[in-house]
């Protein structure tokens, strides 16, 4: 007996928000497979308004508003059984974030959970993380986003360490993130890997997904840091239009992969890692993970 079900997962991020259908099946007597149906991303820079002003503004609660109503209708169409709405650093910064939830549950019928970076590492680590970390290697992992960066250190399978930082690239691209803020990160992951060697970064975000297609390496295979570094002198080397027309680049990707591709590069820096692996993970996957996992304990019962 094969068993379909459909979940989504909404990640309200600093950057942009994200709606992922995911197809479960369940064939009878074997592992399930996951299968991405459908993501849809809108830019909606929530972490422009937040870090600068304290507060989401009018223009971005409105289109806050008609996205969620669109996700809805989408979810319906699709006929999701279950789904998640999560919101990271802006909404949880923001002095109206929890005005934003409350209006948009009222309207949409989602009821979105703020959540702190700790949290967003754990739901994290509730993906296919565990395939790529299992066996005696150590692994520093790192997700990089608008508002904030998580750094999980792997070893032998288990998590030795994690922690949540401030340091994101719509904070550095307005320039609040200080110097004592970047050595802090700094100080923790080399204290944290000192005892380690030979580590490999394991990299999740859309910017160092994108940075991966780019590069043409295989699914499975690492980048090095020296086509990471390579690659950062080009960004860095062209204008934000040229990074548009001649790297084929989104708009609101154009300008905060330079800052991501900083926080990368100074993690494997720190760590003392030459390469990083990029599974194409995120809070997405790991809502569907999270909620497929309470589904089934709850049938446990």
């Amino acid at each position: 007996m094969l068993i379909i079900k459909k979940y989504a997962a909404i990640d309200i991020g600093s950057n942009a928000v994200r709606l992922l259908i995911s197809t479960i099946t369940e064939p009878e007597g074997k592992e399930p497979t996951f299968k991405k149906t459908s993501l849809v991303r809108v830019p909606v820079r929530l972490g422009k308004d937040v870090f600068v002003e304290g507060k989401i503004s009018s223009y971005n609660m409105q289109r806050m508003r008609d996205t969620m109503q669109a996700f809805n209708l989408l979810m319906k169409s699709h006929q999701i059984e279950r789904y998640k709405a999560c919101a990271t650093s802006a909404m949880r910064d923001a002095s109206n974030g929890e005005e934003l939830a409350e209006l948009v549950k009222k309207e949409s019928k989602i009821d979105i959970e703020i959540i702190d970076g700790e949290h967003e590492a754990a739901i994290i680590a509730a993906t296919d993380l565990h395939a790529l970390t299992q066996g005696d290697k150590t692994y520093l992992y790192v997700d990089v986003g608008g508002g904030s960066t998580e750094f999980t250190l792997y070893a032998e399978g288990k998590i030795i360490s994690s922690k949540s930082f401030r340091l994101g690239t719509v904070r550095i691209l307005n320039d609040i993130v200080e110097p004592k803020l970047w050595k802090e990160v700094e100080d923790w992951v080399k204290t944290v890997t000192k005892s380690y060697s030979k580590i490999s970064l394991i990299g999740s975000g859309g910017n160092i997904n994108n940075i991966f297609k780019s590069s043409g390496q295989k699914m499975g295979k690492p980048l090095s840091y020296f086509y990471l570094s390579s690659y950062y002198q080009l960004l860095n080397s062209l204008t934000y239009e040229d990074r548009i027309s001649q790297l084929n680049l989104n708009t609101d990707r154009a300008d905060v992969i330079i800052p991501a591709t900083k926080i990368y590069l100074s993690a494997m820096k720190w760590s003392r890692s030459r390469k990083v692996y990029v599974p194409k993970i995120g809070l997405s996957d790991g809502i569907i993970k999270s909620l497929y996992k309470e589904e089934k304990n709850k049938e446990k019962l």
